[in-house]
């Protein structure tokens, strides 16, 4: 997987501050046992370096870049330690172009039309979007994304635990950037396990796996209106009728015919399924890629090869 989509994978893109090089290692472990493994080092210690080394050299697993980075000479000594990526809160064409040619990924904050059609001209397509909440968040760009609509964003600044649902579940997001999962305060204090913990909570609610309905499988037509007729009847629940399926509310779906899943299926909404996918990949589970249907080239239905008691397993996007 190429840089830029592993960062669009995960998702979530925790901005480190290493004050000590020595917790570099257990911040980078702490956000890979809590299922992120992307992290920017920013550039705002001395200990930024050595910090981009230790993790590059010890945690093959990281993906780790380097951020607040305002000059080619600061890329370059990034990129020397092990930064993968680049990452920079404006727009400075020689450093861009220094990256393109020595062919690394940069992400340079870019907030007006103007700064964006630069982006554009040296080839990018994902750009930070930082401060995100003074410069009007995701409404903003929303708007730009209208006349730009091969950009994708990392926005940075006002996105918190209670609102990266909200963010993600935008198709012109590429991933989003914040501390919060790694306070500075609890990297210096050594609260590595508290770490994991804010982790594991923002990837859960990045996702928002929440149940959409269950599939229950029959051999025919009648069988399925029988069967949605008993849950319609037994639990006043409203039944709508279709081609291939019979709902009882909007939590039963009756198949007439006997459907994937041995039992019938388990149907989950999700903020983006491009990036559960991603997700579930790395818990074992294998997607079946030709299920998928694209809205606007963002995929938003996937079943997967699994089963789990004798049901498949089918995303949807929220």
């Amino acid at each position: 997987m190429e840089i830029m989509e592993q960062l669009g994978a995960c998702g979530l893109v925790p901005v480190v501050v290493i004050e000590d090089a020595n917790n570099a290692v257990p911040t980078a472990k702490a956000l890979l046992a809590g299922g992120v493994n992307v992290m920017e080092i920013t550039f705002r210690t001395a200990a930024a370096p050595d910090a981009i080394k230790a993790v590059a050299e010890n945690c093959p697993d990281m993906l780790v870049g380097a951020g607040t980075i305002l000059t080619v000479e600061q890329a370059t000594l990034a990129v020397e330690c092990g930064a993968k990526f680049i990452v920079s809160p404006g727009f400075d064409q020689e450093l861009v172009e220094w990256c393109i040619g020595k062919n690394v990924p940069v992400v340079p904050g870019c907030v007006t039309p103007s700064e964006i059609m630069q982006g554009l001209k040296l080839g990018l397509k994902v750009l930070k979007f930082f401060p995100a909440n003074v410069y009007g968040g995701l409404s903003a760009m929303k708007a730009l994304a209208g006349p730009f609509g091969g950009v994708k964003f990392i926005p940075t600044g006002g996105v918190s635990q209670n609102n990266i649902g909200e963010f993600v579940a935008a198709p012109f997001i590429h991933a989003v950037g914040g501390s919060w999962v790694c306070p500075k305060a609890d990297i210096s204090a050594g609260n590595f396990e508290k770490i994991t913990q804010l982790t594991q909570a923002a990837v859960e609610a990045m996702h928002g796996f929440t149940l959409a309905h269950i599939g229950i499988n029959c051999e025919d037509n009648d069988a399925a209106q029988s069967v949605a007729g008993r849950f319609g009847k037994g639990f006043n629940l409203p039944i709508k009728d279709g081609n291939s399926s019979v709902f009882a509310g909007s939590g039963v779906e009756v198949m007439k015919t006997m459907f994937r899943g041995e039992n019938g299926h388990i149907a989950f909404h999700v903020n983006n399924v491009s990036r559960a996918v991603a997700y579930l990949q790395q818990k074992g589970f294998t997607p079946d890629f030709d299920s998928a249907k694209y809205k606007n080239g963002n995929m938003t239905v996937i079943y997967l090869n699994d089963e789990v008691g004798g049901f498949a397993i089918h995303l949807l996007q929220k």
